[in-house]
C-alpha cells in the first residue's frame, strides 16, 4: 500500500493543486516512463524515500503521458527527478542515480520548516573555480567541434545520435527509432547525446535540427523519427541504406 504522500499525478491541474497546498513543503518529482528499465529501480527507490521522509511530497509523472508538465521542467530523458520547495527549484537529478537522489532529499527534506524573511527564484551562486595558471584543457573551437561531429556522423555508414543507449533509451523517440532500426535488422553505431553538451548543441546547428534523435546515413543527416519511420513505410530507407 503506498503511502499519501506518494502520489501519480494525473493531469497539469492535479499536479498544480497538489503542489499549493503547502508551499513551504518539499516536492520530490519523479519523471518516469513504464518502457525504460532503469525507471523501475528509481521508482522503488522514490517510493521508499516517500516512506523514510514523510514530510515530503513525492509526485509520480509518467513524462510522455504528462507532456505538458514534462516540458515546463525542460524533461529531455527519463528518469529524472526535480525536488522544489513550494516552487522553488532546490535541485535537478537526472538519470539513474539513486545516491545522488537519497542524497539530496536527504539534504532538503531533512531541513527544518520555516517562513522564510524574503524570497528569491534565483539559484545560490556557484563556488568560484580556481585554476592554476596553464592547468587544463584548451577550449575547442567551432571549427574543432566541427571536425569531431563529422567522424563521428561518418563512424559507419549508419549512426544514430539518441538520448541513452539502444539497450537503455532515455527518451521514447530514441526508443522507438532504435528498435526500428533493429526490427529492419540494420546494422548501426550510436551516440549518446546526453553524454557529451558540446555534441548535443553542435549537431543541432550543424545539421540545422533543433531535436534528437537524429539518424545520419552515409555521413548525411535523414532526420527524427518521423521522417524515417514513413521512409521504411515507402521503401525510401532500403534504397538509401543499400
Amino acid at each position: 500500500m503506498s503511502s499519501s504522500n506518494f502520489v501519480d499525478v494525473t493531469s497539469p491541474t492535479h499536479f498544480q493543486e497538489l503542489l499549493s497546498q503547502d508551499l513551504n513543503r518539499v516536492s520530490v518529482i519523479n519523471f518516469w516512463a513504464p518502457w525504460a528499465e532503469p525507471c523501475k529501480q528509481m521508482n522503488e527507490v522514490a517510493k521508499e524515500l516517500s516512506v523514510k521522509y514523510p514530510a515530503a511530497l513525492f509526485l509520480q509523472v509518467e513524462a510522455e503521458e504528462q507532456s505538458d508538465i514534462s516540458e515546463s521542467f525542460d524533461i529531455e530523458a527519463v528518469p529524472s527527478f526535480i525536488i522544489l520547495r513550494g516552487h522553488t527549484l532546490l535541485n535537478r537529478i537526472s538519470g539513474a542515480d539513486a545516491a545522488g537522489l537519497i542524497q539530496a532529499v536527504a539534504t532538503h527534506a531533512s531541513s527544518p520548516h520555516y517562513n522564510p524573511l524574503s524570497r528569491t527564484d534565483n539559484a545560490p551562486a556557484k563556488a568560484p573555480t580556481v585554476v592554476p595558471s596553464g592547468v587544463g584543457e584548451k577550449e575547442e573551437t567551432p571549427e574543432q567541434l566541427n571536425d569531431r561531429l563529422r567522424r563521428l556522423m561518418n563512424q559507419s555508414t549508419v549512426v544514430l545520435f539518441m538520448k541513452g543507449t539502444p539497450e537503455a533509451p532515455r527518451c521514447g523517440f530514441s526508443r522507438r527509432i532504435s528498435g526500428l532500426l533493429k526490427d529492419k535488422n540494420v546494422s548501426f553505431t550510436h551516440f549518446d547525446i546526453l553524454s557529451d553538451e558540446s555534441v548535443r548543441q553542435g549537431l543541432k546547428v550543424l545539421n540545422d535540427w533543433p531535436t534528437f534523435p537524429q539518424l545520419i546515413v552515409k555521413g548525411e543527416l535523414v532526420g527524427g523519427l518521423d521522417i524515417v519511420q514513413e521512409m521504411v513505410d515507402n521503401g525510401e530507407f532500403a534504397e538509401l541504406i543499400a
